[in-house]
Formats: C-alpha cells, structure tokens, sequence
C-alpha cells in the first residue's frame, strides 16, 4: 500500500494525469482541505483531505524540515 504520510511541500505522482501531460504535484496547502499546484502550468486545486488520500499514487520527492 502507498506511504500516506504527505506533507507541505512534498511532490506527489496522483493516479490520474493533469490534462496539460505532467503528473507532478506539489502540496501547498494542508488542513481539512489540501491545495495543490502541477508542476507543470501551476494550475492549482483544492479537494478534501480524503479524496487526496485515495487519488494519490506516491510520494516523488519529501520536503525536509
């Protein structure tokens, strides 16, 4: 099963692919809701916390505190 520890800043891979072709993410935003931003044109979206939960397929890149 995929490591659901996610935090601000990561870079995420999500099961379904952002129209523009990349399929990188970067959380910026965490609390009841995450925001989100590709990597690719900077489009951002919001969804609840546990609709991120299932979409997300791994983690690429962990931020360091």
């Amino acid at each position: 099963m995929v490591d659901k520890e996610f935090g601000l800043n990561d870079i995420v891979e999500m099961k379904k692919q952002h129209p523009c072709g990349t399929n990188r993410w970067k959380i910026i935003r965490m609390g009841m809701d995450i925001r989100i931003k590709c990597e690719g044109c900077e489009h951002s979206i919001m969804m609840p916390r546990k609709d991120f939960a299932r979409k997300i397929k791994k983690i690429l890149v962990k931020h360091e505190q």
